[in-house]
């Protein structure tokens, strides 16, 4: 005989998501002020039309989902607030400052040391979305990894 859970009431998956993006702005924090300590460099994967995004519209033409971002040499004026950064990049040599709230963001990643924090993304009817490729004119071959340091919060909500 199998018992079912029953469905909570407190919604676990939402607060762990908001705490692991929080992460994220606070591992961007720690390097505002200052260049990228060693080795360290970030991949951001980020939803382009997500509420709060703001990008070129170039940008959503060509990455109308999902697109990836690097900070490692070129980028500028990283601004990090308690619900979103923005940072300056180049992409095919036209600067533009992009504005990302931490719910729009799947995916936060440094290869440097092999860590990487995934979200699940779904869309409107609850399914999974492939990611997109991205780039911008930075480094874009990511390192093969085991998975080994990667934290996949994967909660599925029951309807």
């Amino acid at each position: 005989m199998t018992e079912q859970l029953p469905d909570s009431l407190i919604p676990y998956d939402e607060i762990v998501q908001e705490a692991l993006r929080a992460v994220v702005g606070r591992v961007l924090g720690t390097v505002t002020d200052s260049a990228l300590p060693g080795g360290h460099h970030f991949y951001i994967t980020f939803k382009t039309q997500a509420p709060g995004v703001m990008i070129p519209r170039h940008l959503v033409e060509r990455f109308p989902d999902e697109m990836t971002i690097v900070l490692q040499n070129k980028f500028w004026d990283l601004k990090v607030e308690p619900d979103l950064f923005s940072v300056g990049l180049t992409f095919n040599q036209v600067p533009a400052t992009l504005v990302i709230p931490y719910a729009a963001v799947t995916r936060f990643q440094d290869p440097a040391v092999d860590f990487a924090l995934q979200f699940q993304a779904q869309d409107a009817d609850g399914d999974d979305e492939p990611l997109d490729p991205g780039e911008n004119d930075g480094p874009v071959a990511v390192p093969a990894e085991d998975g080994s340091n990667v934290v996949a919060v994967d909660f599925k909500r029951k309807k």
